[in-house]
């Protein structure tokens, strides 16, 4: 990947639509991560500082870093932003219920705890929360998670429409790939400017970008529940994973890659599928 010719792309894709629908201006949601910072960051040299509005949702279960993290972007960048906090919306949605409060739990303590009842909670938890599967705590569990994405959602669009701005996703293609996301939650969006990008392709874009190094540097994190990073839910790193998954499209020699590591990414793929489907029909 060329980064300069790869950017000059985006935006030009990101214009195009702009000026096709005739929008005010941009919305994104900012968490704190890699992927939302390097698509703002290419938004506002697309668009102007002026037309990206940022919005930060934090909630009971964040981690306390996350908010400064969105802070630190928005700086950064220099964009407005609003927060907004979902947490008494989760509430009033009965959702804590499933769970009970931490907030008395040191974090480190959260962690471990979380970490060790998602080891125990399945064999392979990962597969069958893209399966769907498990008993009747386990889906109250993915449940619990999947509803804070689509509360997000629906506050994007809320703050979007009121300013006749687009919803901008942050999306990567080993996510999409590997079912890592939230179906009507964060892929529901009107733009996905890394749709085609794998993550370890972001994370070169977001050097070339100066995005800083402590948003760079932090592990990957839906921060939906406590201690669950992606490389630690999927099983296997980001660099792994994106190295088979792009010997598997360009019909590159797997004998290169270490034989587990090769079936984890193909029991990925094989079970993502549920994750991508959308309203069938006739």
């Amino acid at each position: 990947m060329i980064i300069k010719e790869e950017l000059k792309k985006i935006k030009n894709f990101i214009n195009n639509f702009y000026k096709e629908y005739n929008y005010k201006g941009a919305l994104i949601g900012i968490s704190g991560g890699l992927d939302s910072a390097v698509a703002a960051k290419i938004l506002v040299d697309s668009l102007g500082k002026n037309k990206v509005f940022g919005v930060l949702l934090p909630e009971r279960d964040s981690s306390s870093e996350t908010v400064k993290d969105s802070k630190i972007v928005c700086d950064f960048l220099g964009i407005e932003y609003v927060k907004k906090d979902i947490t008494p919306i989760l509430r009033k949605s009965g959702v804590y219920r499933l769970e009970p409060p931490t907030f008395l739990i040191p974090r480190s303590i959260q962690n471990k705890y979380v970490k060790k009842r998602w080891e125990e909670s399945s064999d392979d938890t990962f597969i069958d929360d893209l399966k769907g599967d498990g008993d009747e705590d386990f889906l109250k569990g993915l449940a619990f998670y999947r509803i804070k994405h689509r509360i997000r959602m629906t506050q994007l669009y809320f703050e979007a429409e009121k300013r006749n701005y687009f919803v901008c996703g942050t999306t990567n293609k080993s996510e999409y790939k590997t079912g890592f996301f939230v179906k009507y939650g964060d892929d529901a969006v009107e733009i996905e400017p890394l749709f085609h990008l794998y993550k370890t392709e972001v994370i070169e874009m977001a050097k070339y970008l100066k995005i800083p190094n402590k948003i760079i540097d932090k592990s990957p994190s839906p921060d939906l529940i406590p201690g669950i990073t992606d490389e630690f839910a999927m099983g296997i790193s980001y660099k792994e994973l994106d190295q088979i998954l792009y010997a598997k499209e360009n019909n590159g020699n797997l004998n290169d890659f270490d034989k587990a590591k090769v079936e984890r990414v193909e029991k990925i793929l094989k079970n993502s599928n549920k994750k991508r489907i959308k309203a069938l029909h006739l």
